[in-house]
């Protein structure tokens, strides 16, 4: 009697260019359903713990925004707290200031041009070539971060008359 004879684990062999295209369909099947189930992160603009403080070219009174040349860049943060009562005195920036009110309320007179209230969470870009006077008027210590960008050698601020109304 005569039987054929097949070896009972033997499979048959794929060749290489089928293997590597069932590999390749199951690679792009499995990227597709994860794709499907995890959702992207939302773009910055719609994301709610984000806010907008400040952006613009004047400052506070109008003036254009200038920044310093002729030495190396150097960026001071200051924070500033300013009792009940207490003022900063007249004076001027001869660097952009970028400012923002942590908490308190400050109010700035910047003499023919006017006051202004500033109160916790505002930025202000500060009157540079103008001279003004920051006081708190209020009943609770101001806190001030104070920004500036300036460079070095060039002080971020100068005492000034008060100016003429």
């Amino acid at each position: 009697m005569s039987q054929s004879f097949t070896h009972p684990k033997r499979r048959p062999r794929l060749s290489p260019s089928v293997a590597a295209g069932l590999l390749l369909g199951l690679s792009l099947s499995l990227t597709a359903a994860v794709a499907e189930t995890v959702s992207p992160p939302p773009p910055a603009h719609v994301d709610p713990g984000v806010r907008a403080v400040l952006s613009t070219g004047t400052t506070v009174t109008g003036e254009p925004i200038r920044y310093p040349s002729g030495a190396p860049a150097r960026i001071t943060a200051m924070e500033i707290t300013l009792q009940p009562g207490q003022q900063t005195g007249w004076h001027t920036h001869p660097v952009p200031l970028f400012g923002y009110i942590l908490e308190g309320e400050l109010t700035v007179d910047y003499g023919p041009k006017g006051q202004r209230i500033y109160r916790k969470g505002d930025g202000l870009a500060e009157a540079m070539n103008e001279a003004h006077n920051g006081r708190n008027a209020g009943q609770n210590p101001v806190k001030i971060l104070a920004v500036f960008v300036g460079m070095e050698g060039m002080p971020d601020s100068a005492p000034a008359s008060p100016p003429a109304r």
